[in-house]
């Protein structure tokens, strides 16, 4: 018997398979997904059929005929029919006369607007988040946002009828402190501001309110926090109240500026008069004298689409320099 001792080998370690990688799933397509969501949320895109036909059959579809303003337009040939002038309409309309008294007119007033408009409504609206009286707060909001429901051509009647040299008030009242009459109406110099602040009458209380929904969107722990530091009210609404309605506030503006050219119609043509026509005349009226009571509906359609494309050209540029500046914009 030998003191050898045998000893068995070891067995071969098991050789591993490579990991072979999870199978892909594979991802619908486009139209699956779109069939998908649309059997899940039927109703939500039934609610957004009316609005997306609106849009298409009074924006959209009447678009295609702004191509009169390339044309020698006639109504018996109609749109498509007519004669092929190219940019004749806008050289005459670059040429006339009338056209840097047009843009001035237009720009210094819609310019005069937004800087009156944009800041009132801020502080109205920070004034009533801080009222906490809550019948002195809705009797407010109720004689701040009531004239916004006031037709346009009513406003300027009551604006004509108070400003009237002869039955107005405030002749009446200015000539208490000996002060001739002063003909509102009839000087040019007073068009602007007659046209400004009646409109920020009008329009303070109803842009308000935006301004309050964004105001009760704020994080009331944040209030406590700077009351907790010792922060006073005035120092609350600087580092509280007004950051937080920025982003707001931003969109407004950028949307106010690219409708900056777009002033209205109705209350410019209503107050002008042949007396401050020098400055009440401004590319809407124009657009309409010229279309509707000259006929000359190529030259209006061709004013009409160079406004539009100017405030195209605003509201981009606008709102590039508040992305850059805010980090807020239209499309953020």
């Amino acid at each position: 018997m030998s003191g050898t001792i045998e000893v068995s080998p070891a067995p071969p370690a098991p050789v591993r398979e490579p990991a072979r990688p999870p199978a892909r799933i594979p991802r619908p397509g486009r139209w699956t997904e779109a069939r998908r969501s649309f059997r899940r949320h039927w109703q939500l895109y039934l609610l957004v059929v009316v609005p997306l036909a609106y849009f298409v059959i009074f924006k959209y579809i009447p678009i295609s005929n702004a191509v009169i303003a390339f044309k020698d337009y006639s109504p018996v040939k109609g749109p498509w029919g007519s004669d092929w002038v190219g940019f004749k309409n806008f050289d005459l309309f670059f040429h006339n006369p009338v056209f840097w008294t047009l843009l001035k007119n237009t720009f210094i007033l819609a310019v005069y607007l937004v800087l009156a408009s944009f800041p009132i409504p801020i502080v109205l609206a920070i004034a009533l988040n801080e009222i906490r009286q809550g019948v002195f707060k809705k009797t407010v909001q109720l004689v701040t946002y009531a004239p916004y429901f006031i037709s346009t051509v009513v406003v300027v009647s009551m604006t004509l009828l108070v400003l009237s040299p002869r039955l107005g008030f405030v002749n009446d009242a200015i000539g208490l402190f000996g002060i001739p009459e002063v003909d509102f109406l009839g000087d040019p110099n007073y068009f602007r501001h007659i046209y400004v602040w009646s409109d920020v009458w009008q329009t303070t209380g109803y842009s308000a309110v935006i301004y309050l929904a964004a105001l009760s969107g704020i994080d009331p722990a944040l209030h406590e926090s700077a009351k907790i530091d010792g922060a006073s009210r005035l120092q609350r609404i600087r580092n509280v109240d007004i950051p937080g309605i920025m982003p707001t506030a931003v969109i407004i503006l950028v949307l106010g500026v690219g409708n900056i050219m777009s002033i209205g119609f109705e209350k410019a043509f209503l107050l002008q008069n042949p007396l401050n026509q020098s400055q009440s005349e401004i590319i809407a009226t124009y657009v309409y004298k010229t279309g509707l009571l000259n006929a000359d509906f190529s030259m209006a359609t061709a004013v009409g689409l160079f406004n539009s494309v100017l405030n195209l050209f605003l509201l981009v540029a606008v709102n590039f320099v508040a992305k850059r500046i805010t980090g807020n914009g239209l499309w953020s």
